[in-house]
């Protein structure tokens, strides 16, 4: 069996020797198959990330920022949607990691991949939107309400939601 190596596993050995010694990390490439469930990172369009690795006495630290674009289906009309995300990171690679809390320094090496996975799925959006004014699919008959009136009228609703009507979606 093949063992694929991540393009995101840098070389840290010139950082190990001394506490305090620092280096950018400034990268740019395609990483697919991050995303959480129907908002994903767009496949074709690179990553940025702009970091800076710094020698700590627990490890290596990374802090900086990942930019990605994602991509989606609008949860209001189901036409494309997509976004940028830019995340903020403040991380920690040890050789004995706590599970959830810090990342693997493994020998000279670190794999950024686990860190840009969780930083990125935790910021994507939940209920991503074509557009901030999108008016969504009509109950009744499915028509698109961005681009046709469909004649339907709407339900009454019951009394018991009305209080429900002022909050903002």
């Amino acid at each position: 069996m093949m063992t694929v190596i991540s393009p995101l596993r840098i070389l840290v050995a010139d950082l190990l020797d001394r506490v305090g010694a620092r280096r950018s990390v400034a990268l740019e490439l395609c990483c697919p198959g991050i995303g959480a469930g129907d908002v994903v990172v767009a496949p074709d369009a690179p990553l940025s990330l702009d970091l800076v690795a710094e020698r700590v006495p627990e490890g290596v630290v990374v802090r900086g920022i990942v930019t990605a674009t994602w991509t989606s289906a609008c949860a209001r009309c189901l036409a494309p949607a997509t976004g940028l995300v830019q995340v903020h990171v403040d991380e920690l690679f040890e050789t004995t990691p706590e599970p959830g809390e810090t990342y693997l320094l493994e020998g000279d090496h670190i794999d950024l991949e686990p860190l840009v996975r969780d930083a990125l799925v935790l910021e994507l959006p939940s209920a991503p939107h074509c557009r901030p004014d999108c008016a969504g699919l009509c109950a009744t008959c499915g028509a698109d309400r961005n681009t046709t009136e469909c004649g339907c009228v709407p339900d009454n609703p019951d009394p018991r939601w009305a209080a429900l009507g002022s909050l903002e979606l």
